[in-house]
């Protein structure tokens, strides 16, 4: 290991050609390997291309006649541009995204060899559902289930070295009709908030017949050399560096955060972006985050389903693409202690078929109505299910991440800014129907004359919070870095769907006994705002102090994940999905013990490694520079030397001795604490004994590794050091 660590920063030290991604106009590129509504009307019949369309705008099912002539357009795109393969693409509850590849071959009854790809072909296929979580819904000798073709994203052809398969997205299910995936219920999500907001939009505009969600993701990860990565062992099989002192130099000096993006990195950045344009992602931003070694990207704003399958795909090429820069890109919430962790921050809103954001404000947010009803709409949803929201992102990486004085706490807030609280201050307290409307504000810099006056934004911007209103979106800031956007946007749809249909029979109540529709809509409004304004939080979230406050507001702080998921499954959380017919009771079951079950085995997979990276790496590097102090010592001694002439020696020697004994004795409990755990039958149990009783050994066991990482000549320690991961490129 020794040799991997020294040889990589050899072959680092040498250089090397960096790889340079081919220069295009994107515009040139954007959308080439996918099947657009474009290219649609140039494959397909009239007949053909309508249904298509019919299914994509308004929800109508495909039948078998129109399918098959869509699947034969499809094949003959797919074919003139080299394409001999197809695979239903689709996102199990693993967290990646899964494929099973098939060719366009087959063979006649005669034995005729042929291409085809039909109706059959595109609308479904059959994986095996006991392979992938089910959370008990599919046994091992059931094992049928079924993908089945989403018209609402476009089929794309995937290249990987000189192949290329064209890719179906599909939902997945089981035999029985359960999902098991984040698309299935995401879609259903995205219906159910649709019908509601409609309903609410037809007090202020008749001609409102839907309504889409939409998604922005910023998607954060950290980039490091792949040599160095391959010798860190921890890194290969969780992710992150389990052990790992703070370098002298981190993100103190605060000079990475939108520093000039490093050579080997930018052309990283150009060549996965290039495959992302062609495959339709329209990313539009690139930067250095405020870590070293971290950066991120974002694209324009899409519908959600089609954003949801974007940053899935992302990840894969952003992986992939890594490998020829002789990179490793990690996409861990923590990848590295002392230093800030990854997010993807979930950017929300919904808009109209009449092209309306249905959370811009407007220049006159006090009297734009529409506007207050959704805004304050969002907040009583937050509001009443926020333990659904921490629920939905949970996991063992973003454990590492909230609350660490980088990222938003597991406290779920909503920040607005102060103009807006003002607004709804007044809103909730007015006697009257008229507000005074201040300007535009203009933020005047008293720099020099060439500079612009600069159009203020009607809030400022928290980055501690973690549902912060920016504009005219909301952007839940604590989704984790390896997340799949779905989780969380299932729950916050679903979640807004049942708020509005509330404030639609609340105000249809009020309309019938008399008051006029635009009273009875602000009574209403103002009831919401009263009753749901102690989860709005301007401050620092970061803060002890907000802790404090919080648990006086009576808002929820649950901390740990095993604890989190309890939300999925309350009586509430069952009603609210079976209301919407978003999950079934037995999908929210299966979900709560598959997130457990990921839960305990990525912490069961980071004790194994972290006592495999102790007896057999960091002890043996000790033990080999203990018994040259000791080797040393007894030198100067035989020369005749006394004590005062190797204390220095002395002092270390016994410091490595404690540290690695301590080192031996926690982890050989730590094992004894995993087997306790592994014990347990219950995976609720389970969980909660990995959290609270096994994983508190990785920090005792850390602080005396990273101890000897500071003590053992450098020369045998052989683990690449944090200082090599996040500077050498």
């Amino acid at each position: 290991m020794a040799s991997l660590r020294f040889k990589a920063i050899d072959n680092l030290t040498a250089g090397g050609e960096v790889r340079e991604a081919a220069t295009s106009r994107i515009t040139a590129i954007f959308g080439e390997n996918v099947f657009s509504l474009k290219t649609a009307r140039e494959y397909l019949s009239d007949e053909a291309y309508k249904s298509l369309v019919s299914s994509m705008k308004s929800g109508h099912r495909v039948d078998r006649t129109m399918a098959s002539q869509i699947a034969a357009g499809i094949r003959k795109w797919a074919e003139s541009k080299g394409v001999t393969h197809f695979t239903h693409w689709f996102q199990p509850l693993t967290g990646t995204s899964a494929e099973k590849h098939d060719s366009f071959f087959t063979l006649k009854s005669d034995g005729t060899p042929l291409e085809q790809f039909e109706a059959d072909a595109l609308v479904q296929q059959e994986p095996d559902a006991s392979s992938f979580p089910s959370g008990g819904l599919r046994a091992t000798f059931e094992a049928r289930g079924y993908t089945a073709w989403d018209p609402n994203s476009p089929a794309f052809i995937m290249e990987i070295g000189n192949g290329k398969t064209l890719c179906i997205p599909t939902i997945f299910v089981s035999y029985t009709g359960e999902a098991l995936d984040y698309k299935a219920p995401l879609l259903k999500s995205i219906e159910a908030l649709n019908k509601a907001a409609v309903e609410v939009c037809n007090y202020f505009d008749r001609n409102v017949t839907q309504v889409y969600a939409t998604l922005g993701w910023e998607q954060e990860y950290f980039v490091i050399d792949e040599g160095l990565a391959n010798a860190r062992p921890d890194i290969v099989m969780t992710g992150r560096t389990v052990f790992g002192h703070t370098p002298a130099k981190g993100q103190q000096l605060e000079d990475h955060y939108f520093g000039s993006i490093p050579e080997r990195v930018y052309a990283y950045m150009r060549d996965f972006e290039n495959e992302s344009y062609k495959l339709g992602i329209p990313l539009r931003t690139r930067h250095n985050e405020v870590a070293p070694a971290q950066f991120e990207c974002a694209p324009i704003f899409e519908e959600l389903n089609l954003a949801v399958d974007h940053n899935t795909l992302l990840m894969d090429i952003m992986n992939r693409v890594a490998k020829r820069h002789k990179l490793k890109v990690l996409l861990h919430e923590k990848p590295f202690a002392g230093i800030n962790g990854s997010g993807k921050h979930n950017n929300w809103s919904m808009a109209t078929n009449t092209g309306v954001n249905l959370l811009a404000p407007g220049k006159t947010p006090k009297t734009n109505l529409m506007f207050l009803a959704f805004f304050v709409n969002t907040i009583k949803a937050v509001h009443d299910h926020a333990d659904l929201m921490r629920a939905s992102i949970a996991s063992a990486g973003n454990d590492h991440r909230l609350g660490a004085n980088e990222a938003p706490p597991a406290i779920i807030s909503a920040y607005i800014g102060q103009y807006l609280n003002n607004v709804l201050t007044e809103v909730e307290t007015r006697v009257g129907d008229k507000f005074d409307e201040q300007d535009e504000v203009m933020l005047k810099l008293d720099i020099h004359k060439s500079i612009p006056e600069l159009l203020l934004d009607n809030t400022d911007r928290n980055r501690t919070s973690p549902f912060a209103f920016t504009g005219n979106k909301f952007e839940f800031r604590a989704v984790g870095s390896e997340a799949n956007c779905a989780n969380g946007m299932t729950v916050l749809n679903t979640i807004m769907a049942d708020t509005l249909t509330k404030f639609k029979n609340e105000v249809d109540a009020l309309i019938e006994k008399g008051d006029k529709k635009e009273v009875a809509i602000m009574h209403v409004i103002k009831t919401y705002i009263t009753a749901s304004k102690k989860v709005l939080f301007e401050g620092d979230g970061y803060s002890e102090e907000w802790q404090k406050e919080a648990a006086k507001r009576g808002l929820p702080n649950v901390k740990t994940t095993p604890l989190a998921l309890d939300a999925m499954v309350t009586d509430k959380a069952k009603k609210l999905y079976e209301t919407f017919k978003v999950y079934t009771h037995a999908e929210l079951e299966a979900r709560h013990e598959i997130e457990l079950e990921k839960y305990i085995k990525r912490v069961q997979i980071e004790g194994r490694v972290i006592g495999d990276l102790a007896g057999n790496h960091i002890l043996p590097a000790a033990i080999r520079y203990q018994n040259e102090l000791i080797n040393n010592i007894k030198g100067l001694k035989e020369i005749g030397l006394d004590g005062s002439s190797y204390s220095a020696q002395m002092n270390v020697l016994k410091e490595i001795s404690e540290h690695i004994n301590k080192v031996q004795t926690l982890v050989e409990e730590m094992t004894e604490a995993r087997k306790a755990a592994n014990a347990l039958t219950h995976s609720r149990e389970k969980a909660i004994a990995y959290c609270e009783k096994v994983k508190p050994y990785f920090d005792t066991i850390r602080y005396s590794v990273d101890k000897l990482e500071l003590l053992v000549d450098d020369s045998v320690w052989e683990l690449p050091k944090y200082r090599e991961l996040l500077f050498l490129r």
